[in-house]
């Protein structure tokens, strides 16, 4: 295995190209992106705001109900200089399992289906790549996707959720990678760019909820190992269940001309 090295200032300058080269390449000048308050999107939109300037770059805020952490999701687009709207899924998506439930003409045996939690969890990624496509094509703008390299991994994704996006600057790094990038960023505040994550819909931390630390998926993927056999195992268990997720956009590559 060859040396890891890994540059964020060049990293972050080989994306700002490709992102400008990319979008300008396609006749486009602005891009949309869904904004969270957490690291991923807030490097991304920073990253786009670099490549196309803050005034081409359209964040959407998307609670679902009420949103304990908003005030961060704000703070993103002010700090970045953004244009931001918020739109909230609520109804769309009491609205959805209403219209599920309902059926059709009541015929559940038929077409069987029951209330699955699992399930539900998914809706709002889904609901919000909807609304940032409806925007996007609206605008005449790219989506922008903002999941990194550890998530996608492991699975911690919504397959036609937040997997679905037009190119994605960050498909290539790890968590580790963005946080270290965002960092030479001054216009981020840190307090975002090294924010504990969560998926923002079970609201308990990814690391919780995975079993897995950043870390350990990092020194798996650049190190083939995070230095604990068992952990490997559970990795890459999860690595082949969810190849299916991995069927990625546009990846717009930071570690290579």
């Amino acid at each position: 295995m060859a040396e890891y090295r890994f540059d964020p200032e060049q990293a972050r300058e080989r994306l700002v190209r490709k992102i400008r080269e990319f979008v300008e390449g396609a006749g486009l000048t602005r891009v949309v992106l869904g904004i969270s308050g957490g690291k991923d999107s807030t490097v991304a939109s920073a990253l786009c705001a670099r490549a196309l300037g803050a005034g081409n770059v359209y964040g959407i805020m998307m609670p679902d109900g009420v949103q304990k952490d908003i005030s961060d999701s704000m703070k993103v687009c002010t700090s970045v200089g953004i244009n931001h709207r918020i739109v909230n899924i609520s109804e769309m998506h009491t609205a959805l399992l209403k219209a599920v439930e309902a059926g059709s003409n009541g015929a559940i045996a038929d077409f069987p289906v029951a209330f699955s939690e699992e399930s539900n969890v998914n809706v709002p990624p889904r609901l919000r790549m909807t609304t940032l496509r409806y925007v996007a094509q609206a605008m005449g703008a790219f989506l922008c996707g903002t999941g990194n390299l550890s998530e996608a991994t492991v699975g911690y994704c919504t397959k036609d959720g937040d997997t679905s996006c037009d190119f994605n600057p960050l498909g290539t790094l790890t968590s580790i990678e963005v946080v270290q990038m965002g960092l030479t960023m001054p216009e981020l505040p840190r307090e975002l760019v090294q924010k504990t994550p969560d998926d923002g819909l079970s609201g308990v931390p990814d690391e919780v909820k995975m079993g897995i630390k950043y870390q350990q998926i990092h020194d798996f993927i650049r190190f083939g190992t995070c230095g604990d056999p068992d952990m490997d195992a559970k990795i890459a268990k999860r690595e082949k269940a969810n190849m299916h997720k991995r069927r990625m956009p546009t990846i717009l590559d930071a570690w290579n001309d």
